[in-house]
């Protein structure tokens, strides 16, 4: 990979739904405040509890660590369905049929309740209806999509099973959900962000929790000492910033996976589609006002697990022009999931002691419904409220023995990054070209070494600010990701993504220069 090459990816990394939308300017936090409930993270769960919340006269906060609708909700695929892969046949053979009942009607009812809120707030978000497609062409894959179109039947989604789709591929069979959507995640929001400030509620950006105190009112600590005192907290920070002793750091798994957006010469078809099969494959559209998108995502595996990124925006690039005639690629992102042990998210109090602290994470690559039903669960119980969904997402729930078996394996990888990485040398001395990044040994300890375009050396130290794994170089993003808990830092050491909650060392040195007595 040229420098020239390399500069030329950069320019391409950046997600379309942030790109075609505003900016926010929210305050950060500058003096100790008190509401009725502080809200961590100010993506889709974020936004969407605490203008249900405010709607019912409760005084809310948002702490969001960088910008609202920036995190994950700003590099998703924005597919709004309860298609989530083969899960409803998942569900009842683990949790039982009433489980899968609960998880499909949570999601489907999400569905209208984005529509009603478009409706509600005279939102423009490019919202569609188009049906879902999940298709194989592995034999191997034929009957496993056959029980899932009876699992959905049987848990209340009208579906059915075809043996072509609207697209130029072979397949040997899908599944088909109707009457599912797509939108622009961002337009639809910002509008609803905007009538959260005022009258004793707020939005605070680039505000970083730091610690939570638990008590009868409990006490958010932000990265600058101030404080936000509330009876109840909700934790919608995707990782969760603060555990609770509900060991969600040996519960989730983090996923990374990337999309293309291409310009293409065909008119795309109406729906959504993804096969069933590895490597994943995701496919709908999007207008950018004079342009039809295609949007092609796939690609995952756990965070600073995979090979180059760069053949991960490859592979989908071959994939697209082996469909379709591409014009060009316009966009390329990733982003990061994370995903339970039983494939199900963690929704309720953090753990089943804890009486006003409550979590929301786990939504694997499904953040759009299940986001929506978090947020709608989360302000229910803190309304006082009943609601039809809290116990198949229960965080305390009981798991069967094949999640056991994912959290024991799970969490012997984490064993073995933490080990083989402590061991693994780098190399000695920093011989480095600029846009590299390498972990390299300096007096006996191992840093990681970046050096930018402009000749300056960064060094940080590799090891994560959370529970220690050393940290692995990601080539396309240039930044540090640790193999264990999917925390990810800038080549300066900023956070870029928790949990972890303190930045890195770095030390920077100008051209040609490093002290080598670090």
């Amino acid at each position: 990979m040229t420098q020239e090459n390399d500069k030329n990816i950069q320019e391409y990394l950046k997600s379309y739904w942030i790109l075609s939308t505003p900016e926010t300017n929210y305050p950060s936090l500058t003096e100790d405040i008190k509401v009725d409930v502080a809200i961590i993270g100010g993506g889709i769960v974020g936004i969407n509890v605490a203008y249900l919340l405010k709607k019912q006269g409760i005084k809310v906060a948002i702490l969001e660590a960088s910008r609202i609708i920036q995190g994950a909700t700003g590099f998703t695929t924005a597919k709004i369905t309860s298609q989530h892969h083969l899960i409803y046949h998942k569900i009842i053979n683990s949790m039982g049929l009433d489980f899968a009942r609960e998880y499909a009607d949570a999601n489907q009812s999400s569905i209208e309740f984005i529509n009603e809120m478009i409706k509600e707030l005279n939102i423009e978000c490019d919202f569609e209806r188009v049906p879902a497609y999940m298709y194989t062409n592995s034999d191997n894959y034929i009957s496993k999509i056959e029980k899932e179109a009876e699992a959905a039947l049987k848990v209340g989604i009208k579906s059915n099973c075809v043996d072509k789709l609207p697209l130029d591929l072979n397949i040997k069979k899908a599944l088909v959900f109707e009457n599912q959507a797509q939108f622009h995640p961002r337009k639809y929001l910002l509008p609803i962000a905007q009538k959260i400030p005022g009258d004793g509620s707020y939005i605070f950006e680039n505000t970083r929790v730091m610690e939570v105190e638990k008590g009868n009112l409990v006490t958010v600590i932000t990265s600058n000492g101030k404080k936000v005192k509330a009876p109840k907290v909700i934790i919608a920070s995707h990782f969760p910033c603060y555990d609770g002793m509900g060991l969600y750091l040996a519960r989730l798994r983090p996923q990374r996976s990337y999309v293309i957006a291409a310009n293409i010469k065909e008119k795309f078809p109406k729906g959504m589609f993804i096969n069933a099969e590895d490597p994943g494959r995701s496919l709908r559209s999007q207008t950018d006002g004079e342009n039809q998108l295609v949007l092609i995502g796939g690609e995952g595996h756990k965070t600073a697990h995979g090979e180059s990124s760069y053949k991960h925006y490859d592979n989908l690039k071959e994939f697209a022009e082996s469909i379709f005639n591409v014009n060009s690629i316009l966009y390329k992102w990733s982003t990061q999931d994370y995903i339970t042990i039983d494939n199900v998210p963690y929704v309720g109090k953090i753990t089943s002691s804890e009486e006003n602290i409550y979590v929301a994470t786990g939504f694997a690559e499904w953040g759009m419904t299940n986001g929506v039903a978090a947020a709608r669960i989360l302000a229910d119980k803190i309304l006082g409220r009943d609601n039809p969904w809290k116990e198949v997402f229960n965080p305390s729930r009981t798991f069967t023995q094949n999640a056991y078996k994912n959290l024991f394996s799970e969490n012997f990888d984490v064993a073995k990054e933490l080990i083989i990485g402590k061991i693994k040398a780098g190399e000695n001395g920093i011989h480095i070209e600029a846009g590299e990044g390498k972990i390299v040994t300096l007096n006996g300890t191992k840093y990681g070494a970046y050096k930018d375009y402009d000749d300056i050396l960064h060094i940080v130290d590799i090891t994560c600010t959370h529970v220690g794994c050393e940290l692995k170089w990601n080539d396309v993003e240039k930044s540090w990701d640790c193999p264990c808990h999917g925390s990810r830092f800038n080549y300066d050491g900023e956070i870029l993504e928790g949990p972890a909650t303190h930045k890195l060392n770095h030390y920077k040195e100008g051209k040609n220069k490093i002290d080598l007595n670090l």
